[in-house]
């Protein structure tokens, strides 16, 4: 009931930047985490970054001073500023948000995004 859906991924040299987008759509009542996840060939799904409602964010320390994550509630967008890329970024990037849906059901809600591919190599 609650879709997401992810932009801004593609090939970059190492040292470069992206900027991801994650919209949400759907029965949204209220969104409370928002994050970026990431799977890398070969490896489990890994937590990037995570912002709150409040705008509290927390990072893997892989990415700490590199990436920046950001909100927009009135939108139901989060973004995902990455620089000074490295070859070790490169995975699928999920988006991730997690809430309740419309009254009158207020369900609680976690989904996921299709995932977007980021690829960092010279």
């Amino acid at each position: 009931q609650v879709q997401l859906v992810e932009s801004g991924g593609g090939l970059v040299q190492p040292g470069g930047s992206l900027r991801l987008s994650c919209a949400a759509s759907g029965s949204i009542g209220r969104i409370n985490t928002m994050g970026w996840y990431r799977r890398a060939p070969g490896k489990q799904r890994l937590l990037v970054a995570t912002i709150t409602s409040g705008g509290l964010t927390n990072y893997a320390d892989s990415v700490k001073g590199r990436f920046t994550i950001s909100r927009d509630n009135a939108n139901n967008t989060v973004h995902l500023q990455m620089n000074s890329l490295k070859p070790e970024d490169t995975a699928v990037y999920y988006c991730n948000a997690d809430g309740t849906t419309l009254p009158p059901y207020n369900r609680s809600f976690r989904s996921w995004g299709q995932g977007t591919q980021v690829t960092v190599s010279s």
